[in-house]
């Protein structure tokens, strides 16, 4: 089992009238090579779930395992070594880093990794390459179209070939045509092993995933397998 989170809550203001249960009471197992979409409205907690499963948060109660390792246990140090090795993420607003080209946007997961120079940009190059932008290396995020943007995102996301990539409402800045292209390649990847969790309030790019889980009030409502058809 990759992913198990085991009775978490997130809990803000705890105890106090105006406590929130952003998450209340999650059960949630994910195994290798699964392309699972958390699908809920605003508010319903699958951003909060989505960081407490990146490790970019910690649950105020429960826990959580990640390939055999309890988050729990781990020092904040030791949360960010897991995350650069074990996940890719990939947002909606890019977020990548304006001045830098998208040769060094995809380096920095690298960097952070301790990997040599030579081999830092290798690794990032053929990221690049396989998002179809090599010939765009040198270029400023602000020189690219916001289609092209999240390209490099996802080769930034993929450059450390970590087995896990979460996807924040990866189309969401993207017209519809562009946002087909980029589902098409979170379903390549899945295709060659990767565990993809795809965070979407949009029904029907929830409905191209294998499995689904719907989120309502910090709750899981329902979890089931979709019949699905790539091209």
């Amino acid at each position: 089992m990759l992913i198990k989170l085991q009775n978490v809550y997130k809990i803000y203001s705890e105890g106090l009238e105006a406590e929130v249960r952003a998450l209340d009471g999650i059960n949630l197992e994910i195994d290798y090579g699964e392309f699972v979409a958390v699908v809920g409205p605003s508010g319903s907690g699958k951003s909060t779930l989505m960081n407490i499963l990146g490790c970019l948060d910690v649950p105020s109660h429960g826990s959580y395992w990640i390939d055999g390792v309890d988050v729990n246990e781990r020092s904040d140090a030791q949360l960010s070594f897991l995350r650069n090795k074990q996940i890719g993420f990939i947002f909606q607003s890019f977020n990548l880093i304006a001045s830098m080209n998208a040769l060094e946007n995809v380096e920095l997961p690298l960097i952070y990794q301790g990997i040599a120079p030579a081999k830092r940009q290798a690794l990032a190059m053929e990221a690049l390459g396989r998002v179809g932008l090599a010939q765009r290396s040198h270029h400023r995020p602000s020189e690219m179209s916001g289609g092209q943007q999240q390209r490099v995102a996802i080769a930034r996301a993929i450059a450390t070939k970590p087995p896990i990539i979460m996807a924040d409402e990866p189309t969401g800045a993207l017209d519809s045509k562009t946002g087909r292209e980029v589902l098409s390649f979170l379903q390549g990847l899945n295709r060659e092993g990767s565990t993809i969790i795809l965070i979407t309030h949009d029904n029907s790019i929830a409905a191209t995933a294998k499995r689904l889980v719907r989120i309502s009030d910090g709750r899981i409502v329902e979890d089931k397998r979709q019949e699905v058809s790539w091209a």
